[in-house]
């Protein structure tokens, strides 16, 4: 059975590894394992060692902590609403597609985005 830390912390792997356009077999590459093997961090099928995190962070350039961020609760046992969206593939490419844009129009944007919000 899968403890919800292992399939937080796995998707929010997926979900970094997706943001830097990598492949599984690439991120399997550069730590020195088989792409199969990140299949079933990313699933929270297995867990991933403190090692590993380690060396999948400094392959993704985020900090460890960024694969615990959105839990909640006592134990960390329960995963935060908000984390939901990561599951969501538009909102990944949406994110993916704003950061691909010069920051000057990537803040236009967002103001706008803002007043759209507001308006709503």
């Amino acid at each position: 059975m899968k403890h919800p830390v292992d399939a937080h912390v796995g998707k929010r792997i997926r979900h970094r590894r997706w943001m830097v356009g990598m492949t599984q077999q690439q991120l399997a590459d550069k730590v020195g394992i088989k792409f199969q093997q990140i299949q079933k961090y990313e699933t929270g099928m297995n867990r991933v060692s403190a090692s590993r995190l380690w060396d999948i962070s400094e392959t993704l350039g985020v900090t460890i902590s960024f694969f615990f961020e959105g839990l909640s609760g006592e134990g960390a046992a329960t995963v935060a609403p908000a984390a939901d969206i990561l599951a969501d593939k538009e909102a990944l490419e949406l994110v993916r597609s704003y950061y691909s844009i010069p920051e000057a129009q990537r803040r236009r944007l967002f103001d706008l985005a803002r007043v759209l919000s507001d308006a709503a």
